[in-house]
């Protein structure tokens, strides 16, 4: 008990620590590094029928928000989410060449894809509900996801199924769509977020698709070579009711999204994801998501990578050295980790420019650069949106180039066809972790064997006030799967976990225990629930 109350204590001294670093920093310092490629107060359409603007059911300009982008040599393409009424297209795009402009959005692929305000459509024809996020591929084609619900913070309609539609850049013709069985979809999908895997591709159809639910968490794999997809899902891609409020400078909410923040590094095979309300990123290999369904009473191979300052949802992952881009709310910044060595620094940090950082992604255009969008979402989602501010923003990021690399070097380095994945990407490399307790695999030590990390230094920030950062990340262990835990019936779909009332206050949370080194048994808990009810999507950690 005395242990437990020091790591209480230790947590609130850095958290204590982390708010007078915070106080020092110029309230309206701007990071050199980051550039603002596109601002907007209030995002406006380039409309087929000048008529239609007046009409608050088609176009309320208040209701409009940027959450996701994808990014060419000569173009950059948004989406805008259905999630109030009045937006009126959900895909589109403006020009790169201008800097700092506030642009008309150009529906795409034309007015024709939008069915906004429309009754004269059909779920069947290439229509575009409500897209959240948008990724290109090697062959110059853009994904965009579509949710097919509307008005997700309002009254969450399932206008259409959804469905993946691809176009090529080259043409802006659709040249693809993916509709999704019935037996991957739940009461409340909502399809958020996705990360194209080419990693093993052969063609530019032959590739792995990773979706995230986030109302009904879990994780929607895609084969496109064979046609087939199947969902998994894992408690830690539910939301936390201990991080269900976020804040914001001024503003706090409350939003319990599971997981939607997702991104993957190609060279070793991980895929990292988040939930909204949560302080934790976790991760998992492709291999695991590959292999197919989980058999009955199987858990998934998740890993916990580490914890951050606050909630989170964009994430990327450096192209250079494989660290992990993440941007915490509360810190209003852009900063990176890098698992393997327990490097930190901040990449950007800005109380106005950086309030809510829904997207980051990387570019073949420009390898060496993160793009990411920002909006004052909170203000959105709170109603108090003030129409004079800039509100939604493109922000533009040159990452650091480590030492001894001369030249930059794109992501895969070549284009489709491509070979088969190479050694590195196997479950051996990947797992610091020990995932077999009766084989001898050699664990990678850690730079730090304390799970609380000290603060890091800033690159970024030249205050001598800020000789250290605070960003804290910590790290993980290795997680011994042969204790059973009492997540196992949720992990399964149908049995509610315990309240978190029947709880000791000190009680480790389930979670911990996948970083949990060495292993100890994890506190009791009841192992009797309710069989008569479907879980409501929550955790008690």
């Amino acid at each position: 008990m005395c242990h437990k109350l020091g790591l209480v204590m230790q947590r609130l001294l850095l958290g204590t620590a982390l708010c007078w670093l915070l106080c020092q920093l110029p309230v309206n310092a701007h990071s050199p590094g980051l550039q603002v490629m596109k601002q907007w107060k209030l995002l406006r359409y380039n409309f087929a029928s000048p008529s239609r603007a007046g009409d608050t059911n088609f176009y309320n300009p208040e209701n409009v928000l940027v959450t996701g982008i994808a990014v060419t040599a000569d173009r950059i393409f948004v989406a805008t989410p259905k999630l109030f009424s009045g937006v009126s297209s959900t895909v589109s795009w403006v020009p790169k060449d201008k800097i700092g402009d506030s642009p008309t959005l150009q529906s795409f692929p034309d007015w024709s894809f939008s069915n906004t305000a429309r009754t004269n459509f059909n779920c069947s024809d290439l229509i575009l509900t409500s897209v959240y996020r948008l990724r290109i591929d090697s062959c110059n084609r853009l994904w965009m996801l579509d949710a097919g619900i509307s008005r997700s913070l309002e009254d969450y309609e399932s206008t259409c199924p959804p469905k993946i539609l691809v176009v090529d850049l080259n043409t802006d013709r659709v040249v693809r769509r993916i509709d999704f069985p019935p037996e991957v979809l739940r009461g409340e999908t909502l399809f958020t977020n996705m990360v194209i895997d080419e990693t093993t591709a052969t063609s530019c159809d032959d590739v792995f698709i990773y979706i995230t639910d986030t109302v009904e968490p879990g994780i929607i794999v895609y084969d496109s070579g064979k046609d087939v997809t199947w969902r998994v899902s894992h408690p830690a891609m539910y939301p936390d009711p201990d991080f269900a409020q976020s804040e914001i400078l001024n503003d706090r909410f409350v939003l319990m999204d599971g997981i939607v923040g997702l991104t993957f590094d190609e060279k070793k095979g991980i895929i990292y994801f988040q939930p909204l309300a949560t302080d934790r990123v976790f991760s998992v290999h492709k291999d695991v998501l590959r292999s197919g369904p989980l058999p009955n009473g199987q858990m998934l191979d998740v890993k916990l990578v580490g914890k951050k300052s606050s909630q989170g949802i964009g994430l990327a992952v450096s192209p250079y050295d494989g660290s992990l881009i993440f941007s915490p709310l509360s810190e209003t910044a852009i900063a990176s980790w890098n698992p393997a060595t327990n490097q930190q620094s901040v990449l950007a940090h800005d109380v106005d420019q950086l309030q809510f950082v829904a997207d980051i992604t990387t570019t073949r255009s420009e390898p060496g650069v993160v793009y990411a969008i920002s909006s004052k979402f909170h203000r959105f989602f709170l109603k108090n949106l003030n129409p004079n501010e800039y509100n939604n923003r493109i922000l533009r990021i040159e990452l650091p180039q480590p030492k001894g690399q001369p030249h930059k070097s794109p992501l895969l380095g070549h284009s489709l066809p491509l070979t088969t994945a190479p050694a590195h990407n196997s479950l051996l490399h990947y797992s610091l972790y020990n995932t077999h307790p009766h084989t001898n695999i050699h664990v990678h030590s850690q730079v730090n064997a304390n799970a609380l990390q000290t603060y890091f230094t800033s690159p970024a920030l030249s205050t001598p006030l800020t000789t250290k950062s605070p960003y804290k990340f910590e790290t993980a262990g290795f997680v011994n799967y042969g204790l059973r835990n009492p997540f196992t019936a949720l992990n399964q779909g149908e049995a509610f976990p315990p309240t978190k009332a029947t709880r000791d206050n000190y009680q480790r949370s389930y979670l911990d225990t996948l970083v949990s080194s060495p292993v100890t048994t994890p506190a009791t808990a009841p192992t009797s629930y309710p069989q008569n009810q479907r879980h409501s999507g929550f955790y008690y950690p």
